[in-house]
């Protein structure tokens, strides 16, 4: 029998295949999707949707390039605009077209709701439980040696 490393190794491969190839995001580029939903979930707490670019870089762990690209990409397609903080050295982004986000948006959630039709909402809670503690750990910063 392989061992749990290498099964684990194998559903994470065919996990990720499998949402690869379903396009979470059809009309949106992957990355513009993942900052959207950062500032969604910002405006969905407190609002206003004001996120530091420091904050998705921290969130997201991509480069700071690539999320000053993605930034510039969404504030060309109207999605966001760019707000100086009272320090010049910190920007700050916030939603200007939640409406085309939301367009999208609920392409990914009907998705999701298949997966939880497929799986069920125990599987899907625990799903979620497991997937935020593996996050939280960041198991990857014992292997930047």
């Amino acid at each position: 029998m392989r061992s749990l490393e290498e099964r684990i190794i194998t559903a994470w491969v065919k996990l990720t295949g499998v949402l690869k190839n379903t396009r979470i995001t059809q009309d949106m580029i992957y990355n513009e999707a993942i900052v959207m939903n950062i500032v969604y979930n910002r405006y969905l707490e407190d609002g206003e949707g004001l996120v530091s670019f420091k904050e998705i870089v921290k969130s997201t762990q991509m480069l700071k390039s690539l999320v000053n690209r993605t930034i510039d990409s969404l504030v060309k397609q109207d999605y966001l605009e760019k707000i100086d903080g009272a320090d010049k050295r910190t920007t700050f982004v916030r939603a200007k077209n939640l409406d085309g986000y939301m367009r999208e948006h609920e392409k990914t959630l009907a998705l999701v709701r298949g997966i939880i039709e497929t799986i069920g909402e125990e599987d899907a809670e625990a799903f979620i439980r497991i997937a935020d503690k593996i996050a939280d750990a960041d198991p990857l910063k014992n292997n930047e040696d």
